[in-house]
């Protein structure tokens, strides 16, 4: 799978992409993502990337120049362009499994109030929000995508069923985890966990699933 990022803050990407799976992953061959500067992409000798919006209001919008230049050169027949915005459809387990299955994504990322309209129409295939909030660039939120993206592609996690049980992957927040001692001060695990019965383990896995959706999530219920 290719990765191509489009920022105007490359060097937020350094410290998550140079660590733990994204780094083992990218250096196995399974992914390879490259971080650009959007100000590589004018020509101007103060490189802007930025301007005053038409109609007036605070802020400044990303001018489309640079968005479509950088874009229409890295693009191929296969690839799906996301737009990072508080305005786009909530990134979910789903759409990263989605994502996981394409072969080439590019993701712009915004910043200040926004990008140009015209981007919007003309190169976005998706836009994505990791939340109800907004951030001040659109690059920790890519970073989100591409970990959460990257972890579901075969072989990254080192087993094949790693990704399966994971909180959303089955709809249900994951259960209660427990590992050595089997004590800890006072806090024993629970015994169907010690009883080496799989089926009943499996059973009150997915009991402990439905109940803790039910209490902390139950919108993921309906």
């Amino acid at each position: 799978m290719d990765i191509d990022v489009l920022t105007l803050f490359p060097r937020i990407f350094e410290g998550p992409l140079e660590e733990s799976i994204l780094k083992r992953a990218q250096e196995s061959g399974r992914v390879q993502v490259r971080v650009h500067n959007l100000r590589d992409y004018t020509h101007d000798k103060h490189r802007v990337v930025d301007d005053r919006p038409y109609g007036g209001g605070p802020g400044m919008l990303m001018k489309p120049e640079p968005i479509f230049e950088a874009v229409e050169k890295l693009q191929r027949n296969d690839s799906c362009v996301v737009l990072m915005t508080p305005q786009g459809a909530p990134f979910t387990q789903a759409r990263a499994q989605a994502f996981a299955k394409k072969p080439h994504v590019i993701i712009i990322c915004g910043h200040y109030e926004g990008v140009d309209e015209r981007v919007r129409q003309a190169l976005v295939h998706e836009e994505v929000s990791i939340g109800d909030y907004v951030l001040t660039n659109g690059a920790l939120a890519a970073a989100v995508v591409v970990d959460a993206v990257v972890r579901l592609l075969p072989g990254v996690l080192g087993h094949e069923d790693g990704a399966a049980d994971d909180s959303f992957a089955t709809g249900l927040l994951e259960g209660p985890q427990y590992t050595r001692p089997p004590e800890f001060r006072g806090m024993r695990v629970p015994e169907v966990l010690l009883s080496g019965d799989h089926g009943a383990v499996a059973r009150w896995r997915a009991e402990q699933a439905e109940s803790r959706t039910k209490q902390r999530r139950p919108d993921l219920l309906k």
